[in-house]
């Protein structure tokens, strides 16, 4: 078993974000513009069509030279190929249970973050307290549409200037908090129930401290 390190660092803390989608990359790198009075140095990475052992990997190597490590995960993705594995062969959702078994074990400082069935689930819950289960992220898309309806999946939309994803949606940041934390974390044996747990990044002691939930 792995410990955590005891290293005295000084300066900033440095948290690292990992994910293999576009949508999370830049609402981090929004969050990170916006929120200047968070004393953290941020680093997100985007691991676009990596494998699930590629994304691991990069998550542990991270956990060596960072405070803390979050390792972002769309669920939609793992159930997609899932069913598109050889039958016989261990499917996504097999690995990636064994990879949180692993953090788990011995990785305090990284923690992993999924989005069941994706970020717009997220998004969605800053609007509904809702657990309904959407298979797919355009149909949760097709939902957000109904308070955003410009919403898309584009550069443009989540990191235009003075109007950006995360700007939009703090004056409803507590809203979605106390909604997913009312859904509790992801349970591989129910995996059939909307969820996000992207509160745990903004529960994170320096984090909170830094941003005004209002």
């Amino acid at each position: 078993m792995r410990n955590s390190k005891s290293i005295l660092k000084i300066g900033k803390p440095k948290f690292a974000f990992v994910g293999d989608g576009e949508c999370e990359y830049w609402y981090i790198q929004m969050l990170k513009r916006n929120e200047r009075a968070i004393n953290v140095d941020f680093k997100p990475e985007l691991l676009q069509k990596k494998k699930l052992i590629d994304q691991y990997k990069k998550v542990i190597e991270l956990s060596n030279d960072y405070d803390k490590v979050f390792w972002v995960v769309d669920f939609d993705t793992l159930v997609k190929e899932t069913r598109e594995a050889k039958k016989g062969t261990k499917t996504a959702i097999q690995e990636f249970k064994e990879y949180c078994d692993k953090i788990s074990g011995g990785y305090e400082n990284i923690e992993i973050v999924v989005n069941n069935p994706c970020l717009e689930y997220w998004i969605l819950l800053h609007y509904e307290r809702t657990s309904k289960y959407y298979e797919t992220g355009d149909r949760v898309g097709k939902q957000l549409k109904k308070y955003l309806p410009e919403y898309n999946k584009s550069q443009s939309f989540y990191t235009k200037q003075d109007s950006d994803i995360y700007l939009r949606l703090k004056p409803l940041l507590s809203n979605a908090i106390s909604n997913a934390e009312k859904l509790g974390r992801f349970d591989f044996y129910n995996p059939e129930t909307g969820m996000s747990e992207m509160q745990l990044i903004f529960n994170t002691k320096q984090i909170k401290k830094g941003i005004e939930v209002k």
